[in-house]
């Protein structure tokens, strides 16, 4: 089973507009560090991430490893980084950009929300890519209109 690891942000924007269950078909079982399960203080996230049995838990990394990125990523990418190190995931999926740039310099395959809706575009597990992209824009999740148009026009919905 491939090891994929999620930061908060798309369990949080996914949770929020009812599409979480998407991270369960596209990978099965998700691995989150200690700090993005802290992070995740928001309804209906929390109580979804917590009740989960596909939802896996790992513990922080050693905390000398964790120092070195401290100063540009927050907790949750810290640990999401540091944890795929650990274990050599095959995937990690974040939405910000430092923390997209850090793990991809360091050798890990990263998506983020959009390339997450994409592969379930493509895989058939959402039928309209737009509607739940304008939801999660309106739920407030940062999507640059350039990024919008691009994953829009990959899958024939401009």
């Amino acid at each position: 089973m491939r090891k994929v690891i999620v930061n908060t942000t798309p369990i949080i924007a996914l949770a929020d507009i009812g599409y979480l269950n998407l991270l369960k078909e596209l990978y099965g079982e998700i691995l989150i560090p200690e700090a993005v399960l802290s992070e995740i203080i928001s309804e209906p996230a929390h109580t979804l991430v917590k009740q989960s049995d596909w939802i896996k838990v790992k513990k922080a990394p050693v905390q000398s490893q964790k120092n070195s990125f401290s100063t540009r990523l927050h907790a949750g990418e810290i640990e999401v980084i540091t944890l795929a190190q650990e274990c050599s995931a095959d995937l990690l999926i974040l939405d910000d950009n430092m923390a997209k740039k850090t793990a991809k310099y360091l050798g890990l395959t990263v998506t983020g929300t959009m390339g997450v809706l994409l592969r379930a575009k493509r895989e058939g597990h959402i039928e309209k890519m737009k509607p739940i992209v304008d939801r999660l824009i309106a739920d407030g999740l940062f999507i640059s209109p350039t990024v919008k148009e691009y994953v829009l026009s990959q899958v024939g919905e401009q």
